[in-house]
Formats: C-alpha cells, structure tokens, sequence
C-alpha cells in the first residue's frame, strides 16, 4: 500500500478522534505533522503522547480564522482536513455554528492552501451527503436531497472542492466516511456516536437507548480503514482519480440490534453480567436515514483502497480500547 511519508502534514482537527489516529500514523511514518485545532470538540489526551515528538507541532487555532488557516499551511506538502462540528442533532439544534465552522472554515481552508501553493488537500466529506435518496448500496454520483444541516454543509464542502479544482487548479478529495467508530472516540456528551456510548452505558451495566426499533441499519467503518483511505488520496498521482469524492467504509451493513447484541457479546469476555442487560427503545431522530450502505468500488478501483477491518475485527480492536480506558 501506499505510504504518506517524509512530507510536511497539516492535521486541521488533529486533536480529535479521526485527526489524532492520522497524526499518530503519519509520525510513525517520518511525517513532520502540524494539528491545528481549537478544542471545541478535540481533546489534549489524544494528543498528549505527540507533544514530546521533535516532529509534532501542535497550532491552537479555529478554522473560522482565516489567519490561523494561513499560519497553519506555510510550508506544509499536504492537508488533511478533519476539522468540522459533527453530528446532525447539533446540526438541528444550531445550525448557525455549524455552517460556521464547516463552511466558513472549509473555504477558509481552502483559500490558505491556495495562497501557500498547497496542491492537495484530503477532506472529510460525509455520508450524510446521500441524504434521502433510497438506493443501496450508495453510489458516489447517486445523491438524494439532504435531510439536516449537517448534511447541506458537508455537501457544500463537495461544491466548493470541485469549484476550487477547477478555477485555480489545486488537487482535492473528498472522503465520504460511513460511521467511523475506533479507539479514542469519545463515549460523552450529548453528540457522542452510538459504539462508543452503547458501549460506555454496558460497561456501567446501563442499559443502552436505540433511536427507534433497532432496524436501522448503518455501514459501521473501524478508523484503520479510514486512515488507510486518507493516506491512498493523499499520495494517488493518476489525474482520474483527483478532483473526486470517495465512500469510505467497509461495504457491509449493521442493524443497530446486531450491533448490541455483538458489543455485549464481546464485552461480556470481561465481565460476564453484560450479556443479561435489557435494551430500551426510544423515539427515532429526527433527520436520521433508515440504511446507509456503500458501494466502495470506486475507491477500490481508483484509489487501491481495501479495507481490512470489518465490523468483527475492528469491534474486537475497539472493545480492548474502551475497556482498557472506560471501566
């Protein structure tokens, strides 16, 4: 496979889940790594261990400042844009701050990469993009209308990269990811993904809330294969495969009562009492797709992604993480 290596890379986001699991890899690769990242969402433990690394350079700075953008790409080769308010709760709660920040600061982004020469820059799109078009599995050109604000504004990311590519000739991808789920994801707040909260609520024999009857079923994607993906666009040199988006995923689907049912299955390897614990069903979400699935030949065919991990394996990985860190 191929490796980002040897370059100068800006990690906008850096202190969060995605963003900390890069700039791990990318130093263990002989990168010189700068995380820009404001902390609204980010956390110092994550990166705590790189702070001591000759070659890790952390920048305090929001994105929805064009000067900070602009210190943060001098001299870099490459940018992986991880920076964004996730979540499409949030997004409905407030969607001002959240066009803000993944708007505003994602063409704040990309005008400092222009001005600094920077040619390629890897972005986090979304899979909410697909929004409530029905088809399976999801295709990159086969879109729906979008169903919250979270997702207009991961789109409109898409539309700015495409205009960008074209009128001042930079190289941008964007990487569609489908519900990454991994170590040093964060089980708390309001916002917090479903794997990491179900798991945080059953190692405290809670019982976990599914949104709905537990058929909604999502292609769960371990941050491995995501890291994989950002490194293959990042270092891909065939003209047919810049200036495009790319699902990234495993390409297989998870009902949320098979993934309860497989947490407490392998939790209960540590303690015995998880497997009895009763789940509660609540009221479905507002703005939540029923199915997500993704086609990743494209991927596959452009840009040699393979993912290793299904949801099995990573689910494997992740339990030892969260227990070792959570209980």
């Amino acid at each position: 496979m191929r490796k980002l290596e040897n370059k100068t890379v800006l990690v906008t986001g850096g202190a969060g889940f995605i963003g900390s699991n890069l700039c791990e890899r990318l130093l263990q690769q002989n990168n010189k790594v700068i995380c820009l990242d404001n902390f609204a969402t980010g956390k110092r433990e994550n990166i705590q261990p790189f702070l001591s690394d000759d070659n890790f350079k952390l920048m305090e700075g929001d994105i929805r400042q064009l000067d900070d953008c602009k210190k943060a790409v001098e001299s870099v080769d490459v940018v992986l844009h991880q920076a964004a308010l996730g979540s499409v709760p949030r997004s409905i709660k407030d969607p001002i701050t959240s066009n803000d920040v993944n708007v505003g600061g994602f063409l704040n982004m990309l005008v400092a990469a222009r001005d600094a020469g920077v040619k390629r820059m890897v972005y986090a799109a979304s899979s909410s993009t697909y929004g409530d078009s029905k088809a399976l599995p999801k295709v990159e050109d086969k879109i729906g209308k979008p169903l919250s604000p979270y997702a207009i504004t991961k789109y409109v990311n898409e539309l700015y990269a495409d205009v960008f590519a074209k009128t001042y000739g930079m190289e941008l991808i964007g990487l569609r990811y489908f519900n990454v789920f991994g170590r040093r994801q964060d089980p708390e707040g309001a916002y917090a993904a479903v794997i990491p909260k179900f798991v945080k609520a059953l190692i405290k024999n809670e019982s976990p809330i599914i949104n709905g009857d537990g058929s909604f079923s999502r292609d769960f994607t371990y941050v491995d294969n995501v890291i994989q993906a950002n490194e293959l666009a990042a270092t891909v040199e065939t003209q047919e495969a810049l200036n495009t988006v790319y699902n990234v995923a495993y390409g297989d689907r998870t009902t949320l009562n098979e993934l309860v049912s497989s947490l407490k299955s392998s939790l209960s390897r540590f303690d015995t009492s998880i497997n009895a614990i009763e789940i509660i069903h609540g009221d479905e979400r507002v703005g939540d797709i029923p199915h997500s699935l993704a086609s990743i030949d494209k991927a596959r065919q452009l840009l040699g992604y393979d993912p290793k991990y299904d949801i099995s394996s990573g689910l494997e990985e992740a339990i030892e993480w969260y227990w070792n860190n959570l209980s």
